[in-house]
């Protein structure tokens, strides 16, 4: 039967399915942090972006359907995230973007698809923008591109297992295992106050793109993603029926099936 973790009860409990043992693995001196990666596979290459507060561990049901179909899995940790470092500096999606690009230089990627998950999303959205011939596409699940498209944040028990998971997670990952609290308020700063894309600046993006978002977003207004997808030249719109912001631990088989299909679609 597939599997389903509509509530996370199981993902508070375990996290997600364990990584595959990494062909490659190692950190990259970037900008006063240490970023971790690792990659998986060979083949085309796809880049999973975690969200915010999160780690590429949460992959972990995404990473075995991708290297099945016979593509290369690069994973990152964004920087203060999982087994990635930070210094004071404020978190900006613009230098976590630079941090990314230097993974590809160390790894000799040129080019890649990316796949990014609320934050990770935005992260690849900026890399489409900024650095365009280093994207062959992006499948953008669960994000906004500026601050009016996010609801007003009402707790619920699902967020709240995610939330009690992120923490086990960074207090055995991190480099700064006490410091989850201060982790928190920085990142949900930046989240607060940036992206600033205006519909100008989406209207530059031309690699292929699909905006993505499950029925019963938490955090996401569905207005918002109709307008990415408008605004976005030849986007896609897909919405996943019956999961929220965390569809890829809620329903693995229907995420991973939506991404192979968007993946399938670029050009080779």
């Amino acid at each position: 039967m597939e599997q389903q973790d509509d509530e996370l009860i199981r993902f508070e409990a375990e996290g997600a399915a364990p990584l595959p043992p990494a062909s490659v693995e190692g950190h990259v001196g970037r900008a006063g942090a240490r970023i971790w990666y690792a990659s998986y596979g060979d083949g085309p290459a796809v880049i999973l972006l975690h969200g915010g507060l999160g780690h590429s561990g949460n992959w972990g049901y995404q990473v075995p359907a991708l290297l099945q179909s016979g593509r290369r899995v690069v994973l990152i940790d964004s920087r203060g995230h999982g087994r990635s470092s930070r210094d004071a500096r404020p978190y900006s999606y613009e230098l976590m973007a630079s941090d990314v690009l230097a993974v590809m230089d160390e790894l000799s990627l040129e080019k890649a698809a990316f796949v990014g998950w609320s934050d990770g999303a935005c992260i690849a959205l900026i890399l489409a923008a900024t650095a365009p011939s280093r994207v062959a596409g992006v499948f953008f699940f669960a994000c906004n591109m500026d601050p009016s498209g996010t609801l007003e944040f009402v707790p619920t028990p699902v967020i709240d297992r995610c939330f009690s998971r992120h923490a086990k997670d960074y207090a055995a990952l991190s480099a700064t295992p006490d410091d989850f609290k201060g982790f928190v308020e920085a990142v949900s700063l930046m989240m607060r106050t940036e992206p600033n894309y205006r519909a100008e600046d989406l209207g530059r993006i031309h690699v292929p793109v699909a905006i993505v978002l499950g029925e019963h977003d938490e955090f996401i207004k569905p207005e918002h993603a109709e307008y990415l997808a408008r605004s976005i030249p030849n986007a896609q719109m897909i919405t996943l029926k019956g999961v929220s912001h965390f569809a890829p631990l809620q329903r693995p088989a229907e995420f991973n099936a939506a991404v192979l299909s968007f993946l399938d679609g670029l050009p080779s």
